[in-house]
């Protein structure tokens, strides 16, 4: 019977470790990894700290809302797509559109840069997308 407590007791401070492990004030990023630790090259979290649009630059407009959508609808309507093409950022204010982030090649590049033209119209398309490799 004794043993069997110590387990219940072991067991519930064990689930209230993990509960409050989360615990801290949301501004600290203390658990953050540093990109060199980071599993997928598809982070690009060290880039968005050097400046640039992020997607906290997104317009909060209903046209600029819709100009977002239709862009990463018609993106992921692309089948032949890599999965990192299909999550470039895509950040549009007053018409204007940031497209960020690594793609797997050059050709995915500019058919993303294309898709986003005919969207939000010639000229306001910022293309700052990266070939994977040039990331290296």
């Amino acid at each position: 019977m004794n043993a069997l407590k110590c387990t219940g007791i072991f067991a519930a401070s064990g689930l209230l470790l993990l509960a409050t492990s989360g615990c801290g004030s949301p501004n600290d990023r203390s658990d953050v990894r540093s990109p060199a630790k980071q599993s997928s090259e598809a982070d690009n979290t060290e880039r968005n700290a050097e400046g640039g649009a992020t997607a906290l630059d997104q317009g909060g407009s209903e046209a600029d809302r819709t100009v977002t959508q239709q862009i990463r609808q018609a993106i992921m309507d692309e089948s032949d797509f890599s999965v990192n093409a299909k999550n470039v950022k895509i950040i549009t204010r007053d018409g204007k559109v940031t497209l960020r982030g690594p793609v797997k090649a050059a050709d995915e590049r500019s058919r993303i840069e294309a898709i986003a033209e005919r969207i939000a119209g010639a000229g306001n398309v910022n293309n700052q997308l990266e070939l994977e490799t040039s990331r290296n």
